[in-house]
């Protein structure tokens, strides 16, 4: 089932995918920079999820629905989400415990935004710690403000952070996490691995 919600930012696509029973709680994914709501770890991690009772939904970001090639600014991501989020709580679709997440630079939406939406959790997949060849460059604050347990499931040889540059920078974080996987900054070599990880985690919460 697809949901079109208006934005200020134009036309965002809600994509939800229902448990068979009634939800446990409700995970809301957003895609990264480069690719949509398809890439196989969102569709993996949904499958997975909606499988063990969570109501899913994979935000599409009206830069996308739109057809551009190039993401908005950080603040512009923000916004279009929000105002996602704020449509699916008033339809009553983000039922129970609430979960944030999404790869990339759908993860660092969900970072920055947990607190303001009252989220439960944060599910970050492939988070960009920072841009290849730049660890200079940290967006790890946006990590360590998160105020609610945060997993981090990053690939062994994610050019934008590896998994132990991850940990530390989450180094004293109480409720936060890394899960250590095998592939790259796509994480689509073993999205059986990655659902896995995300499922292990959203168990414990």
């Amino acid at each position: 089932m697809t949901l079109d919600v208006e934005t200020p930012l134009g036309q965002a696509r809600a994509h939800l995918t229902e448990p068979a029973g009634a939800p446990t709680g409700t995970l809301v994914l957003g895609h990264g920079a480069g690719g949509g709501v398809e890439s196989a770890d969102l569709v993996a991690v949904s499958a997975e999820a909606a499988g063990a009772g969570w109501r899913v939904i994979r935000v599409e970001q009206p830069w996308r629905v739109a057809g551009k090639r190039i993401a908005p600014a950080p603040p512009r991501l923000d916004e279009g989400w929000s105002a996602v989020l704020e449509r699916l709580r008033g339809d009553g679709l983000l039922t129970g415990r609430l979960v944030l997440g999404g790869r990339s630079a759908g993860a660092r939406v969900a970072c920055r935004t947990a607190a303001q939406q009252g989220a439960s959790g944060v599910l970050a997949l492939a988070f960009p710690l920072h841009p290849p060849g730049k660890p200079e460059k940290s967006r790890a604050p946006e990590l360590t403000a998160v105020p609610v347990p945060l997993v981090v499931v990053q690939g062994e040889t994610d050019a934008f952070g590896a998994p132990s540059d991850v940990a530390a920078a989450l180094s004293g974080q109480a409720g936060a996490s890394v899960y250590a996987v095998p592939g790259d900054h796509s994480l689509k070599k073993n999205v059986d691995i990655v659902a896995a990880a995300a499922l292990s985690w959203l168990d414990e919460l």
